[in-house]
């Protein structure tokens, strides 16, 4: 291997000099969530007045987003995979574009050209003695992108955790930006008594030996909180975050009864705060791998007594699971939801979970409904929904007629809207 010290020095620029390469009509792909390179956006931001229509192309932006302001319409179109907080309102305003698409299948759009790519965006760690640099916090799609791309602009952080698995070297970067600073992270969320009645609930059909996938949020948290009896849990997720890593050192989650990559903890990517960033820093048990890999429902199904556990905005009385709309509203998109349903339904002993409260907008609205809001989109389809979980209880739906779904739903909704949706069902023909 030649020696890449050589070269390295000749592919530094500074943040500013790496984004003229970038033109009007390019797509940039930018690195995902936690991951992403605040360098080198801010300095693309920066140079708004120089470009038109270039397509930037993001699933969670956990930055501001600032490409998507109203201001830069002209110079810049968001094109989510995911929608949130910083993009909703772009979508809304039709300044932004959303397109459907599985987690698992995102690498697959940039490799076979459904999405070429001309510019990938990434954020590093600094090489090893090899000239190899880990993708840290976010393999997932941004590998792929970084693979497909015609230029691959990467920030150097040292900040960066190395984690195992996926790396890219030196000589695959047309220029680097050194740039330390720290990592954006996502702070714990709020878990009430709604989400520690859920969480409760999840926690009883989860089984010794069992290996999880969690979701993102307060319900996904809560489980964790439930779970401290238990023994050797295994982590194959798409992502994980700091519950995970109070749990491993508890000695609650060991990977030891993983059916395949025992011992170790299998993500995408990662989104939490410093103290899960050290924890998976050169930790030989982590390992980061691509999307396509870890939520390939294949690979997860292969998994004895596989856990997914995931949540949703809706439910209807069929077990239509709406998981990303308000009404006809992108509020955020499938992930790897359905990825994990169908893998664990693939599994030896495997089950999935959707978990919800019981109601929204401080109890105004029932989250189990006749039929879903007009013009959302079904996430999970009634076929591939399992187990439903509020605080009101726990139901399986496999095998269940339309009229016993009807009839277990309700009972697990809150108790102020049975009556109605009894009489709604009645009305619908399913009763």
């Amino acid at each position: 291997m030649n020696d890449w010290r050589s070269v390295y020095q000749d592919k530094i620029v500074s943040a500013d000099q790496a984004v003229e390469n970038i033109k009007t009509g390019h797509r940039v792909v930018i690195g995902h969530a936690c991951g992403e390179p605040p360098a080198l956006i801010e300095a693309l931001v920066n140079r708004a007045p120089e470009v038109n229509n270039v397509e930037i192309v993001h699933m969670v932006a956990m930055g501001p987003a600032k490409y998507a302001q109203p201001e830069l319409e002209k110079s810049f179109r968001h094109n989510g995979l995911f929608i949130g907080a910083p993009t909703r309102k772009a979508l809304e305003e039709k300044r932004a574009d959303y397109t459907p698409c599985f987690f698992s299948e995102i690498p697959r759009l940039f490799k076979d050209n459904s999405l070429p790519v001309d510019v990938a965006l990434i954020q590093l760690t600094p090489p090893d003695e090899q000239g190899f640099c880990s993708f840290g916090i976010s393999v997932d799609y941004t590998q792929a992108a970084a693979e497909c791309a015609q230029l691959v602009i990467a920030q150097m952080n040292n900040n960066m955790p190395r984690t195992g698995g996926s790396k890219i070297h030196l000589d695959e970067l047309d220029f680097i930006v050194e740039k330390d600073e720290p990592l954006i992270e996502l702070k714990p969320p709020k878990i009430g008594e709604v989400e520690k009645a859920i969480g409760e609930n999840v926690a009883t059909l989860v089984q010794d030996g069992a290996t999880l996938q969690l979701g993102i949020g307060a319900i996904p948290d809560a489980v964790l909180l439930f779970l401290n009896d238990k023994k050797d849990l295994g982590i194959h997720s798409e992502m994980f975050s700091d519950g995970v890593v109070a749990l491993a050192e508890a000695g609650v989650i060991t990977n030891k009864k993983k059916s395949i990559n025992p011992g170790k903890f299998i993500a995408t990517f990662l989104m939490g705060t410093r103290k899960l960033y050290d924890f998976v820093d050169n930790n030989p048990d982590v390992v980061i791998l691509p999307v396509n890999y870890v939520n390939d429902p294949y690979v997860i199904g292969q998994h004895e007594n596989m856990v997914s556990i995931n949540s949703a905005i809706q439910v209807d009385l069929m077990g239509q699971v709406n998981a990303e709309m308000i009404g006809s509203r992108q509020f955020s998109a499938v992930g790897g939801q359905v990825d994990f349903v169908r893998g664990a339904s693939r599994s030896l002993k495997g089950i999935s979970i959707i978990a919800l409260p019981a109601t929204a907008s401080g109890g105004k609205i029932s989250r189990i409904t006749c039929d879903l809001d007009r013009g959302a989109a079904v996430t999970t389809s009634r076929n591939d929904v399992q187990y439903v979980v509020t605080e009101y209880g726990i139901v399986n739906l496999r095998g269940k007629c339309l009229r016993e779904r009807a009839e277990a739903l309700i009972s697990i909704s809150h108790p102020d809207f049975r009556t109605g949706l009894i009489n709604d069902a009645k009305e619908k023909g399913i009763l």
